[in-house]
């Protein structure tokens, strides 16, 4: 039977693989543009007094700051870093929301001094921190208070954020006086409240009870001190799944079902419907990315299993280490051949625990070979590192077809550059 390769976003993996090497990130621009239509069409013109961040921590550069900021959206960022790159990319610092369990000092000062739009306060020792610094710059900060709606979605624990006892969120018993003292502040302008509940979350059901909650605080923080909630931001965490796209979540419907009970329960509560923000990211990039890699050693050990190494692994990819996520690949060289035999994908990391895929079924596979992993689009590349001092892969953007190199791989005389030697 003939070989045939794989398309990816219109662009030919192996072509790809052969002119930039492997591992190689490869995104497509498509699919990132379809999924931010998706969500201004079925969202942001849906419905009146709304907004949506990217969540900046799945995966950001130059470029894909350049792609979210065309279709009108803010950006979520919960690091220093991350609202430098996206300042270096253009974006309005006004259009950026900082969060963070753990804000320092010098990230506070440098939000606060670059004018981003709002800080999302994580406790009281940072409403007394945030006030310190906003007082000393002589700067107005508008801010949200992270509320922990003490709400457990159906997820892997290390996803899960929301759940009473949790190191993210002002507890709800405390959500009204923290209100208080930031409206008490000669420069913290109190605009509203956040949650997050987790990621992977497959059921609206889950942000509808935190919604639920959120709403009664806000009524309460109305009835009780006299202050209006101008923002309820509901964060993010919509469900991708990695082995079957059909049950990736229905962002229409899930939304619909979010929003339609947020309505109700504000009508109940007589109170006026804030602006809701969301803040989508995985959903919008994990299935606009692949990663390639080059098949080297093919073991068998008899009665046992079968592995098949590639030339990346866990400094590429730790989320199969972490929490055991499962992922979908072809053989990008060998497209439309039916299955072999069931393989396991192996890493070349002196980690045991360094797989890639657990099992697969795939065509019979030699050295010299080219895999590739879907859904990598996600906390691939943004949680990358040199381990085994490993050089992190490049990453290549799709655009009708034709592929542009947007980060270059890191070389070994980058794993130096800021060793002294001493």
């Amino acid at each position: 039977m003939e070989n045939k390769n794989f398309k990816f976003s219109g662009a030919d993996t192996v072509a790809l693989a052969e002119k930039y090497g492997t591992p190689l990130y490869v995104m497509s621009e498509d699919i990132i543009l379809e999924k931010l239509r998706h969500i201004k069409e079925h969202f942001l013109d849906k419905y009146p007094n709304t907004r949506a961040l990217y969540a900046s921590k799945v995966f950001l550069s130059l470029h894909m700051c350049q792609i979210v900021k065309s279709q009108g959206f803010g950006f979520d960022t919960v690091s220093e870093g991350e609202i430098y790159t996206a300042l270096k990319a253009g974006v309005d610092p006004k259009d950026m929301v900082f969060h963070g369990n753990n804000k320092t000092p010098r990230e506070i000062a440098y939000a606060v001094g670059q004018n981003v739009g709002k800080l999302v306060v994580d406790s009281f020792s940072e409403i007394a921190l945030l006030d310190t610094i906003a007082n000393d710059l002589d700067r107005d900060v508008e801010v949200l208070v992270r509320i922990n709606p003490s709400t457990e979605p159906e997820t892997h624990k290390y996803m899960s954020t929301g759940q009473k006892d949790s190191k993210f969120g002002v507890p709800l018993v405390q959500v009204a006086e923290a209100v208080k003292q930031i409206s008490q502040s000669k420069h913290m302008k109190y605009k509203g409240m956040h949650f997050h509940i987790g990621s992977m979350v497959f059921k609206s059901e889950f942000h509808i009870t935190a919604a639920r909650k959120a709403i009664d605080l806000i009524a309460d923080v109305r009835k009780t001190l006299g202050i209006d909630t101008d923002v309820l931001n509901l964060g993010g965490g919509y469900g991708v799944d990695y082995l079957d796209s059909r049950k990736t979540i229905s962002f229409e419907s899930f939304m619909d079902e979010i929003m339609g009970a947020i309505e109700q329960e504000c009508r109940a509560a007589a109170i006026k419907r804030p602006e809701i923000c969301i803040e989508p990211g995985r959903w919008i990039v994990a299935e606009a990315g692949i990663t390639l890699y080059t098949v080297g050693v093919v073991k068998e050990i008899p009665g046992v299993r079968t592995y098949v190494s590639v030339d990346g692994g866990m400094p590429d990819n730790p989320r199969p280490s972490l929490y055991g996520a499962k992922y979908n690949a072809v053989v990008a060289n060998k497209w439309g051949q039916a299955p072999d035999a069931a393989v396991a994908i192996a890493g070349k990391c002196c980690e045991s625990g360094d797989i890639l895929i657990q099992d697969i079924k795939l065509p019979k596979m030699e050295r010299g070979d080219y895999l590739a992993v879907f859904d990598t689009g996600a906390y691939n590349y943004s949680m990358s590192s040199n381990y085994n001092r490993l050089c992190r892969p490049p990453v290549v953007f799709i655009k009708d077809g034709v592929d542009t190199l947007s980060i270059k791989r890191e070389t070994y005389e980058d794993l130096l550059k800021l060793d002294l030697g001493k």
